[in-house]
């Protein structure tokens, strides 16, 4: 099978099943007749841009990180000030808390802006660390997060 008709089965399964891990992704495609291994898989999220992000239960589902034709510079501000929880700034690095299952979706949308300010994201489930050249990159880029987080209780 073509790595173009393994991708579009797979978009199909995360837009109809509430899938959450690989294992889970990879017993649908078996399900569908398609063998492919975890490497297989993890690439294909990779490319796909394919993220974990909650659903209308508040349950962590796989979907398709989608860009809109909103300014991408807006959106990332509008996902800061939706989702971010706090900021910290520990030398070359700007640690975010996300409010539960956003870490990956906000890391996405700075990964996608190539902003020079980032070296780097690591994201997990609520939590991300942004890595900068150093530490001027860093603070300028704390500074700038940090003015667009709900301070709203």
């Amino acid at each position: 099978m073509k790595k173009s008709e393994r991708q579009a089965v797979i978009e199909q399964l995360i837009s109809e099943y509430p899938i959450a891990t690989q294992e889970e992704l990879m017993a649908k495609l078996k399900a569908e007749g398609i063998a492919a291994t975890q490497a297989t898989i993890s690439r294909d999220i990779r490319e796909m841009q394919i993220v974990k992000t909650p659903d209308e239960h508040g349950q962590t589902r796989y979907a398709i990180f989608k860009t809109t034709n909103k300014n991408e510079q807006d959106r990332l501000f509008e996902t800061l000030h939706d989702v971010v929880t706090s900021i910290d700034r520990v030398e070359f690095m700007n640690i975010i808390h996300t409010l539960p299952s956003n870490g990956n979706l906000l890391a996405a949308i700075i990964d996608d802006l190539n902003l020079p300010e980032v070296s780097g994201t690591l994201a997990g489930h609520d939590t991300i660390f942004v890595v900068s050249p150093n530490t001027t990159v860093a603070k300028q880029l704390y500074e700038s997060f940090a003015s667009h987080i709900s301070n709203e209780d």
